[in-house]
């Protein structure tokens, strides 16, 4: 098990190869499809990110509502594929980090070798149990798209794999061909 610290620098990355397991602490980032689209409108533009994309991670969830004396909702991941048109270009700015489930594109997956960054899964269907691993919730930018909103997150020992790394390794891949047997 790796332990890292968000934001990543580039000796991060380039430490992380598909199928580790890790355990990310420090400042991440949620956001999904709604905040990506507006995110990358602004780039476009020209125009000031809600945060300093240099270095960050960003997770792909929308949570649920927060129950009192909690700090979040239910916090799994959303589908990744979903955000790849956005990707590439974050990426470009210095994202370094992402986390989702499922696999990615070909244009993310060439950005991410390209600009140095890594892509992580989350485990689907434990929203409940990574919420555990929040220490602070706060609403950052585009407070109006509810469950969506780019929400800044201290986590400690937030559990992830590698998922695809900043050098063409996939899990994806490399899993199914391991555990593949040659046809008789």
């Amino acid at each position: 098990m790796k332990r890292v610290s968000a934001p990543f620098t580039d000796n991060v990355v380039q430490e992380l190869r598909a199928g580790d397991e890790v355990l990310i602490s420090g400042v991440i980032y949620a956001a999904r499809d709604a905040a990506h689209k507006r995110m990358v409108d602004l780039l476009t533009r020209g125009e000031p990110m809600p945060f300093d994309i240099k270095g960050q991670v960003i997770y792909y969830a929308g949570p649920t509502p927060t129950r009192p004396g909690e700090i979040i909702g239910s916090a799994g991941p959303t589908t990744s594929y979903r955000m790849d048109p956005y990707a590439p270009l974050l990426i470009q700015h210095g994202l370094k980090g992402m986390i989702g489930k499922g696999q990615r594109t070909e244009p993310v997956v060439e950005a991410m070798k390209k600009f140095k960054a890594v892509y992580f899964a989350a485990v689907g269907g434990a929203g409940a149990l990574i919420a555990r691993a929040v220490r602070s919730n706060k609403i950052v930018a585009y407070e109006e798209l509810g469950p969506e909103a780019v929400r800044m997150l201290e986590v400690v020992d937030f559990p992830v794999i590698v998922a695809q790394d900043c050098y063409g390794g996939d899990l994806f891949v490399e899993g199914v061909k391991k555990y593949s047997r040659p046809s008789p």
